[in-house]
This record gives C-alpha cells, sequence and structure tokens, in this order.
C-alpha cells in the first residue's frame, strides 16, 4: 500500500464515528471507555473482541450475523481496519468499533469482567525463542485476557500455523485452564462452531487454496 493511500486512509478514519484511536499516554492513564463500552453502544449487549483484528474482516462478519452483540477490533494498523470500519458505516452496523492501539494494552482498554469473548485470528506465531514475549497467548498476554472477561468467558484461536496451535494447547494443559474445543483441521473435522467454518479472511481463502489445514482452539482461563 502506497504512503498516499495509507495517509488518506488515517485521514478517513478521523471522520469515523466507529473508530477511536487514543494516544499510547490517553490509554495507560485514563482511558475514556474503559468500564463505559455499553454506554457507547447505547445498550447493555455482550461485548466481543477480535484482537490483532487486521482488515476487520472477522469482527464484520461476526457483527452482520449477531446483531444482539456488540464487537470491538483492535490493531495498531489503522490503515488496515479502515476497510472494516468503512464497510461498517456503509452496512449501518451500529454494534462494531475498532480501536487503533497495541494489543499488550488490552487491559487499559476494557475494565474488569467487561468482556465476554476473545478472537485471535491468524496472529503473528512469534516462532522464535526470543519472540515468545509476543506471542499472543503466552502466559502474560492470558493474564490480562482473564483480567477483563466474564467470569465464564471465552477465548478463541484460529491459526494456520500449527506450531501457535501447539504451543497454546501446551500452555492451556500446564496451567489447567478448561479446553472447550481443540480441532486441527476445522473444514475436515466436525464440532467447530459456525462463526469459526462461515467466517473466512483474505488470507485465511489464500491458506485454504494452498490445501494448509486451519485449526482452532475454544477455551476459558481458569487462574
Amino acid at each position: 500500500m502506497g504512503s498516499k493511500n495509507k495517509l488518506k486512509r488515517f485521514k478517513e478514519n478521523e471522520t469515523f464515528k466507529n473508530v477511536i484511536q487514543p494516544s499510547r499516554e490517553e490509554v495507560v492513564t485514563n482511558f475514556i471507555h474503559k468500564g463505559g463500552w455499553h454506554s457507547f453502544f447505547g445498550n447493555n449487549n455482550p461485548i466481543v473482541v477480535e484482537l490483532g483484528c487486521g482488515k476487520g474482516e472477522y469482527t464484520i462478519a461476526l457483527a452482520q450475523k449477531n446483531p444482539q452483540k456488540n464487537f470491538i477490533g483492535i490493531d495498531i494498523k489503522g490503515a488496515r481496519f479502515w476497510r472494516g470500519a468503512k464497510t461498517a458505516i456503509e452496512e449501518n452496523l451500529e454494534n462494531v468499533a475498532f480501536v487503533r492501539t497495541q494489543i499488550e494494552l488490552v487491559d487499559f482498554i476494557f475494565a474488569k469482567n467487561e468482556v465476554s469473548e476473545i478472537w485471535i485470528t491468524f496472529p503473528d506465531p512469534q516462532i522464535k525463542y526470543k519472540r515468545t514475549k509476543h506471542r499472543m497467548t503466552n502466559s502474560d498476554f492470558m493474564k490480562k485476557y482473564h483480567q477483563v472477561l466474564k467470569k465464564d468467558g471465552l477465548m478463541n484461536l484460529k491459526t494456520d500455523s500449527e506450531f501457535m496451535h501447539g504451543y497454546t494447547l501446551g500452555l492451556l494443559h500446564g496451567e489447567g485452564h478448561e479446553i472447550l474445543n481443540a480441532n486441527h483441521n476445522v473444514y475436515k473435522n466436525e464440532g467447530s462452531p459456525k462463526e469459526v467454518t462461515e467466517t473466512q479472511t483474505f488470507y485465511e481463502n489464500q491458506y485454504l487454496q494452498v490445501g494448509k489445514p486451519i485449526t482452532y482452539i475454544q477455551f476459558r482461563l481458569k487462574y
């Protein structure tokens, strides 16, 4: 994507009512929407979060299918989720928002027990050992998720990375979390929720075209 196109999208994001672009300082000191997301949406519907939402494809697809829930996509790259934000406006989806910030600040974006469900879709597996701290399902991240999730809140990981799938399963078993669903190939094996098999991202379609299996884990965190 050219720099001019990026700047155009950044500028357009500023006009979207469903896009919030706080500075890091605003997030860590006193984020205005923390604990007040139901007021932002104007209802008390469950809040579902997609971390590392990319173009916002999953956030949008879930919002379209579940008007009784509110969906928030989080990503640091605003030029990417511009597409999702624009689609939501074009389709009058009032249950969608996007926040441009770092994922590691999730516990500053939401209050304790404010989130009902979290989706992590096709994250960078950060395979190298020295990158472990950036892996989105490491112990430190899990504790942040646990803090913002409701007591019976759900976690979902959908990935094309066998490494990420195996690493996460090992961590869940080792720490005693509750695994509700573990599927090594969601399009060949039965048992995955419809949200997993009926919603596909641009990159997921590319993986499928070359025969790469898509894996899925649903779990609850128990700390």
